[in-house]
């Protein structure tokens, strides 16, 4: 639906849906067989040989929801009551809130200067003040499909025996999501593949996945497919643990697998369109880029604004690109500022100063597969012309 009067609304997403994952469905659909099945198993295998490159085999758990996959990952690691998790502030409520299901602490880390990833120097002064022991995992957020800094994160871990979950939700196709014990992906309507809702769990060690795969059914020891399936299928099957209800369909899963079969196009067209952002944007007085490295996926374009040259702060920025039909969001409300975690753990806004510049200074503009050349240029327009507007006579 376009801006009355005005040119076409330009959402701040949208998925990239072909004729291939239509039929994918109608397939399914025709199959007699709609739940966790043959096309979960072909997504989960397609998954990890994409994901390997050559290296060693990964153990992929299709799930309902990358916030399923990572209260699995968390339940696999032996996270439990009074276990203390560190996590960046600067993340979705998921990260945190999985910790809470266990009955564990969140202990928020602030973002590195400049950047929205978890500080690897504050990270370690964080566990340096608490109590030795409590501490027994660390859940790095490779923030906007851009790999954090693993190698410091994994010596950390190492030093003081944590468990490595690694939030991915942002970042495929990466190597971000492979490193540590465990990492979790998201296909999200928004996500980089999409399968409406849903996510994957990938693990090298065999012993967890094992776990996994039965907590996210239940807690039983037989798949339901197996069940039906299988030379010696039965009805019998036994509760080993008081699981959850966290598999996924395979109407979805056939989704994921033809937008595994595109994923690299997806990319590419992120990338270029991240491109076309940086060189319109690179050079202003207004503006900072976002940070990027190798492995980014380009899952979001955070544009930082330089606030003291503007005569608007960002809400309003982000209010008056939005009456021009332009759809933006935010990434991330910090979770310390959250009434929740704020009463919960006594904390003020300012305790992560990092964090918190980079929230109030952050727009996320639109970047999905299919965007045409000449939104991005409408989107690069209407910014750098509010700005130009708003800028703060010194």
């Amino acid at each position: 639906m376009g801006k009355e009067n005005g040119p076409e609304a330009i959402p701040f997403a949208r998925p990239y849906i072909g004729k291939e994952e239509e039929e994918a469905v109608l397939a399914v659909l025709r199959s007699g067989w709609l739940t966790t099945g043959k096309e979960t198993l072909a997504f989960e295998k397609e998954f990890g040989d994409f994901l390997k490159n050559g290296g060693p085999p990964l153990h992929c758990m299709a799930v309902n929801s990358a916030t399923s996959g990572l209260h699995l990952a968390l339940e696999a690691c032996g996270i439990g009551k009074g276990d203390l998790v560190l996590l960046p502030s600067m993340t979705f409520t998921a990260t945190a809130e999985v910790v809470r299901y266990l009955g564990a602490e969140a202990v928020f880390v602030d973002a590195v200067k400049g950047g929205y990833h978890i500080d690897p120097a504050a990270l370690e002064r964080s566990l340096e003040r608490l109590e030795k022991g409590r501490a027994k995992a660390l859940m790095p957020v490779h923030y906007g499909g851009l790999p954090c800094d693993m190698d410091a994160i994994m010596g950390i871990a190492r030093r003081y025996g944590l468990k490595v979950i690694e939030d991915a939700a942002h970042s495929f196709p990466s190597f971000a999501g492979t490193i540590g014990d465990v990492g979790v992906f998201s296909f999200y309507a928004t996500k980089p593949i999409t399968t409406g809702e849903g996510g994957m769990v990938v693990t090298r060690d065999g012993e967890m996945a094992e776990r996994i795969r039965i907590m996210r059914s239940h807690g039983i020891d037989r798949s339901i497919w197996s069940r039906y399936t299988d030379a010696k299928a039965s009805w019998y099957y036994e509760v080993i643990e008081p699981g959850f209800k966290y598999n996924i369909p395979d109407i979805l899963s056939a989704i994921g697998r033809m937008q595994l079969r595109r994923a690299m196009d997806l990319l590419a067209m992120r990338q270029e369109l991240a491109r076309r952002y940086d060189e319109a944007f690179a050079g202003g007085e207004h503006f900072i880029l976002p940070p990027t490295g190798p492995g980014d996926a380009r899952h979001l374009y955070p544009l930082r604004l330089r606030l003291e040259r503007l005569s608007i702060g960002r809400d309003e920025f982000a209010l008056k690109m939005q009456e021009q039909g332009i759809g933006v969001s935010v990434h991330f409300i910090p979770l310390h500022t959250m009434p929740y975690y704020k009463k919960r753990y006594r904390l003020e806004d300012g305790d992560f100063p990092e964090t918190l510049d980079a929230y109030r200074r952050s727009i996320s503009l639109p970047l999905w597969p299919g965007m045409t050349e000449a939104q991005g240029r409408r989107v690069t327009t209407v910014v750098k012309t509010l700005a130009s507007e708003y800028n703060r006579q010194c």
